[in-house]
């Protein structure tokens, strides 16, 4: 009786014992015709034995891909796709690169770091100003959601100079909203749009302004 503890490793087991044997089959034959035939024969019964590589783009390169590391890199057949080479298939994917800055008020998030920096480059005028409101409202709401208690606008504009580095102006003119409405099943949606609002505006803006700069020119 043979049993697979006296067999050859299996080299990918999700395609199973006859698989394998297949190609070490394949290996041995002489005429090269005859194993290009044997090798298309073994690539479209793998696609066959395991039809959810047919959700992956390229599941053909796959499935050729998979039948020169079950032969160890041995077969020699003419592919429709570049061979594999072992040091190919062993290299380790780099590390992904997380961000290193820090948020420096994590109520706020990190795009709306970016959003008040945007805003800050802006050329100074009605729109930039329309642009600090809001942001400063979102901020004021985001405030009182992490807090739920009372904030003064003083504490808000004073935050928003900071991420700005101080670049931008508070002006008397601008006045934030005195309460907003917390329900739970809104709220998302209307950080979602808040944020959309904010960031359609910048887009605007950048697009609309003259070359060279954003925003409206100041009127003399």
């Amino acid at each position: 009786m043979e049993y697979n503890t006296q067999l050859n490793h299996l080299i990918m087991p999700e395609y199973g014992r006859h698989i394998q044997k297949m190609v070490e089959h394949a290996c041995t034959i002489e005429d090269r015709d005859e194993r290009n035939k044997l090798a298309q024969a073994i690539v479209n019964v793998m696609g066959t034995l395991n039809p959810h590589l047919r959700d992956i783009v390229d599941f053909k390169h796959k499935l050729w891909d998979h039948l020169f590391v079950i032969s160890d890199f041995k077969l020699d057949v003419d592919s429709p796709f570049p061979k594999p080479s072992p040091e190919n298939i062993e290299v380790k994917p780099q590390r992904i690169k997380y961000p290193g800055n820090s948020i420096k008020y994590k109520h706020y998030g990190r795009v709306m770091q970016n959003v008040i920096k945007e805003i800050a480059v802006l050329e100074e005028g009605e729109t930039k100003d329309a642009l600090v409101r809001d942001v400063a409202n979102f901020m004021k709401m985001q405030y009182l959601h992490w807090n739920r208690d009372t904030v003064e606008n003083e504490l808000i504009f004073d935050q928003l100079k900071e991420l700005s580095d101080n670049k931008i102006i508070i002006k008397d003119s601008i006045k934030l909203a005195d309460t907003f409405e917390m329900r739970p099943k809104e709220e998302p949606l209307r950080k979602k749009k808040s944020m959309n609002m904010v960031m359609k505006n910048i887009r605007k803006n950048q697009n609309n302004g003259p070359k060279g700069g954003g925003g409206k020119k100041k009127r003399k």
